[in-house]
């Protein structure tokens, strides 16, 4: 059922005990959850989604979009699957490369100007 805990503990590049370590539990219960052995709570699919900013619904394959739509001030309209995996992807980028891309994004459009 949790294939993608895993699957995004790999991506942000963290062992099983690195992510038992943020979650305050045991290395043994990430493999437990990993390999289907046993199910977390509600209580710590909320930390794991949390943790590593996507839905509890994603976690359980209930869909692929990674985020929770997120709705602007002025608007109703959720992001797209691609702007979703743009903020999945920027959120996994140290502040000095989130910097850099922000730095990118503005020089790109104030050249368009």
């Amino acid at each position: 059922m949790l294939t993608r805990i895993k699957l995004l503990r790999q991506e942000r590049g963290l062992s099983q005990r690195a992510l038992a370590d943020l979650l305050g539990i045991s290395q043994q219960s990430i493999n437990k959850y990993e390999n289907h052995n046993i199910e977390p709570d509600i209580s710590m699919l909320q930390q794991i989604a949390d943790l590593f900013g996507v839905s509890i619904d994603y976690l359980v394959e209930r869909t692929d979009v990674r985020l929770h739509p997120i709705l602007s001030d002025t608007t109703a309209a959720a992001l797209t699957c691609a702007e979703c995996q743009l903020v999945d992807n920027y959120r996994q980028l140290s502040p000095d490369e989130q910097l850099s891309i922000d730095l990118v994004i503005r020089n790109y459009l104030a050249s368009k100007a």
